[in-house]
């Protein structure tokens, strides 16, 4: 896969809704993202993507792509989304990896929220 279409890739999970992340998604995926259960399976991630507002906007910024074995990708970025009003920045990775001939999904996600306080699940 090309850097533009690495980066279209990530651009539709973003924007997308739950039918993007079921086709797009591994079954086995791990996802570490800043609201509860903080750590996400493919099927908690995809009911989180279902039951939240779609961004309306995304860009990158301080792309990275490095492809250590032959089928598996991993990038990092900035993110700065936003929907209704709403801005989100976050330093994020995804690790992607080829199933067949032109079809890959996503096995690990993380975001890092800039100016967001994560709570502590322990804290309570």
């Amino acid at each position: 896969m090309n850097d533009d279409r690495i980066w279209e890739f990530e651009r539709e999970l973003w924007l997308g809704g739950g039918d993007v992340y079921r086709e797009k998604v591994a079954s086995d995926c791990i996802m570490a993202l800043p609201a509860e259960p903080i750590l996400f399976d493919h099927g908690a991630a995809t009911k989180a993507v279902e039951d939240t507002p779609r961004w309306s906007e995304v860009a990158f910024a301080e792309k990275r792509v490095t492809r250590p074995e032959e089928g598996l990708i991993v990038i990092g970025y900035r993110v700065h989304a936003r929907r209704e009003g709403s801005d989100y920045h976050a330093l994020c990775t995804s690790t992607l990896q080829r199933l067949a001939h032109e079809e890959w999904v996503v096995i690990q996600h993380q975001q890092t929220p800039f100016g967001i306080e994560v709570a502590d699940p322990d804290a309570r």
